[in-house]
């Protein structure tokens, strides 16, 4: 089904089903359609159950290597709306250490090597969903994406990433599908002004949420993105081609109608933090400038730290909302990769 340009913002109250299934979902690089996709969810989020037998006698497993809640939760909220059968399993608490690289002699920590365990996997599941996390010690290593892409070359079946050493897709789509719902609401019909702005924080956070943020809102170009950072806090070029960048927080907040607020760690300085500078944190007054811009956060979000409390339990937020989305996203997304 072609999707005419005037319906793009058109909630649907029926399933749509998409033109050409993904093979698997890491990056928005998987996905043919982002419209088609944000309006699956869509539908899904107005009639939940529509395709409650389209997972039947599947199984998707759930693969931990870092802490989660949403993304847990929401992907296992859409796989069982699916029909699914979920398993969960912790890998850092509840299997053995996994050893990633070739021609290892295994003598230390590691018991297993991913060419078994993937293999297994693949044996056991439909589809495959993994989260991983970055050491921020070594960009090439963790920009080469070797965790997420070993399973992929050996477990066999779908692999979905719940958030890599560089990318959080399943976010992004949330996002998108955000983004585009206010806007929906709001009777708008120009392209919005989006800026996503660094925030201080006490701990050194990837760079996968905001690149891939980035990277879906370029690629959508049904937005006009600005990204503003203080010096050094610059993004791999490969997810901001697109973007306009700044460096003045409130410059690049004028005339703003939605608000991405996010910590990151230095690229260009790897893993480092180069400011706690308090004054980028999102407030009231910083606001002002905006079109009464709705702000975003992927959460968890540090309270008076990286957005004031005033701005969190204000009229203006809509963090819950978008958090809420991330059900739709998944369902949208395994409800592809199955059908």
């Amino acid at each position: 089904m072609v999707l005419k340009k005037e319906q793009s913002f058109k909630p649907l109250a029926f399933s749509i089903k998409l033109k050409k299934g993904m093979n698997h979902f890491i990056s928005v690089h998987d996905v043919t359609d982002i419209n088609q996709l944000v309006d699956q969810a869509l539908a899904y989020k107005q009639q939940p159950f529509q395709d409650k037998v389209l997972g039947m006698n599947k199984t998707i497993g759930m693969l931990f290597m870092n802490p989660s809640m949403r993304t847990r939760i929401s992907t296992q909220v859409a796989a069982r709306n699916l029909g699914m059968e979920v398993i969960v399993f912790n890998v850092d608490k509840e299997g053995w250490q996994l050893e990633f690289a070739d021609g290892t002699v295994m003598n230390g920590g590691s018991s297993e090597h991913v060419k078994e365990a993937a293999r297994v996997m693949g044996r056991y599941f439909d589809v495959l969903a993994i989260r991983t996390f970055p050491s921020l010690k070594n960009r090439d290593e963790d920009y080469s994406e070797s965790y997420m892409q070993k399973f992929v070359q050996y477990a066999g079946i779908p692999v979905v990433s719940m958030e890599s050493a560089t990318l959080h897709p399943l976010q992004s789509l949330a996002d998108i599908i955000t983004i585009r719902e206010q806007w929906q609401q709001g009777g708008k019909t120009t392209k919005p002004k989006v800026v996503m702005t660094w925030a201080p924080h006490v701990k050194a956070l990837p760079q996968s949420v905001p690149n891939s943020f980035a990277q879906w809102m370029c690629r959508w170009n049904e937005a006009d993105l600005t990204i503003v950072q203080p010096e050094g806090y610059e993004l791999k070029e490969d997810y901001t081609a697109g973007a306009c960048i700044e460096h003045d927080q409130d410059k690049a907040l004028r005339d703003a109608d939605f608000v991405y607020v996010k910590n990151w760690s230095s690229y260009r300085d790897y893993g480092k933090i180069l400011s706690t500078d308090a004054s980028w944190m999102i407030t009231d007054e910083k606001l002002k400038a905006t079109n009464h811009a709705k702000v975003m956060h992927c959460l968890p979000v540090r309270r008076n730290l990286v957005i004031a409390d005033e701005v969190l339990d204000g009229p203006q937020s809509i963090v819950v909302e978008e958090a809420g989305n991330r059900v739709w996203a998944a369902q949208a997304v395994l409800s592809e990769i199955i059908g």
